[in-house]
C-alpha cells in the first residue's frame, strides 16, 4: 500500500467523522461542503426506499426541516472500508445514531443503525461525497423517562 493511498485512507475517513460530528452539531451548510454540488442522496428504511435527493441546495433545505424537529444528535461512526481508484473512490461505512425528539411534551429516543454505501470523489485538493445510500437497518424508539 502507497503513501498516497494510506494518506486518501485517512481523509476519506475524517469525511465520513467531520459529516457525523458537523451534524451533531446542527452546522449544517458545512455538512453541505463535504458533498459535491451535483450530489444524490438516497435513504432506505428496512429496505424501501423512502426519500431521494439530489443537489446541495435542495438537500440543505431538507436537511434544515430535519433538524429542526430533532432536541438532540448523538452520532457513532464504526467500521469504514474504501477501495480507491486515483481520483474516485467507493467506500461503505456504518454508524449508530441517535436522536431525541419532543413528542408530546416527552423525549423520545430513537436509536438507528445505519450503513452508508458511498461514492466520493476528489475535487481541487479534497475528497467529496458524490453519492450516498444511506440503509436505516435497525430503529427502535422508547419514551425517556
Amino acid at each position: 500500500m502507497t503513501i498516497e493511498i494510506l494518506k486518501a485512507k485517512e481523509e476519506l475517513r475524517n469525511l465520513i467523522d467531520n459529516y457525523a460530528s458537523l451534524g451533531d452539531e446542527w452546522r449544517i451548510s458545512e455538512v453541505m461542503d463535504l458533498f459535491t454540488p451535483d450530489l444524490t442522496y438516497k435513504v432506505y428504511m428496512g429496505g424501501n426506499l423512502v426519500a431521494t435527493t439530489s443537489g446541495r441546495e435542495t438537500m440543505e433545505k431538507e436537511f434544515t426541516g430535519h433538524a429542526a424537529q430533532v432536541k438532540t444528535y448523538f452520532t457513532i461512526n464504526g467500521q469504514h472500508t474504501v477501495k480507491i481508484d486515483g481520483t474516485t473512490a467507493t467506500g461503505v461505512s456504518f454508524s449508530q445514531i441517535k436522536m431525541i425528539r419532543d413528542v408530546e411534551g416527552k423525549d423520545v429516543l430513537t436509536d438507528y443503525s445505519v450503513n452508508y454505501e458511498d461514492q466520493y470523489i476528489h475535487q481541487n485538493g479534497n475528497w467529496l461525497i458524490k453519492e450516498r445510500i444511506a440503509h436505516f437497518v435497525i430503529m427502535e424508539s422508547r419514551t425517556l423517562s
